[in-house]
């Protein structure tokens, strides 16, 4: 399923706001995976530095397989390079001692489902979208929230944080947001479409709470 070119809506119909729809329906499962037991205990402080870098480890192989879609001609803004994460992510593992994450870190069963879905719809570009929307939002979100606690309970550096910090010109993360949700808004994904969209964003969700439960158990 690809996304098709924005289509002239009908005379006098109020365009859908794809993403407050999608906000308002994955709710729950954005609440139920980021309230999962080794988050709350990473966030509060109750695990440690060690904990962290297992923690973004295993995210080196979501965002590696995140970011294996590469970009294409004619795609939406939506697709913004800029997100990307993957080389962030690698550079902060290296500074915390774990250059070689790919043989230290190898990725639990959780992850490596969460790898194989995303490798599965990387040519779906509805259902990727989905993933596009929870993870990057959520990096420019609570994201920012998390690297305020990892180094304010952990000691982590600057140059251990770097996952965090956008290059997003003259938008900051609010703006930027805005400006995301928006380009969601100008697909103008027909009511099938935004079912797929909603179905697969619950899913990331579901998949996310997964690799939290198991870098808990």
């Amino acid at each position: 399923m690809t996304i098709a070119p924005p289509a002239a809506p009908a005379t006098g119909a109020e365009p859908l706001d794809v993403a407050a729809l999608v906000r308002a329906a994955t709710a729950d499962d954005h609440r139920n995976a980021e309230t999962r037991g080794f988050i709350t205990r990473l966030m509060g402080g109750e695990l440690s530095l060690a904990e962290y870098t297992r923690y973004l480890a295993q995210y080196a192989w979501v965002y590696e397989a995140l970011e294996a879609r590469t970009a294409r001609e004619g795609d939406p803004e939506v697709f913004d390079p800029r997100l990307a994460r993957f080389a962030a992510i690698e550079a902060d593992l290296a500074a915390l001692g774990a250059s070689d994450w790919r043989e230290t870190h190898a990725p639990l069963p959780e992850t490596a489902a969460y790898v194989a879905h995303l490798h599965a719809l990387i040519d779906d570009d509805v259902r990727y979208l989905a993933h596009h929307y929870t993870r990057y939002l959520g990096d420019l979100s609570g994201g920012q929230a998390i690297a305020a606690l990892v180094a304010r309970h952990y000691g982590a550096t600057p140059d251990q944080l770097s996952f965090y910090r956008f290059d997003l010109g003259e938008d900051g993360p609010v703006r930027y947001k805005r400006r995301y949700r928006d380009a969601m808004n100008a697909l103008a994904l027909d009511l099938t479409q935004v079912d797929a969209l909603i179905d697969e964003a619950r899913a990331s969700f579901r998949l996310n709470g997964a690799i939290f439960e198991a870098l808990g158990a």
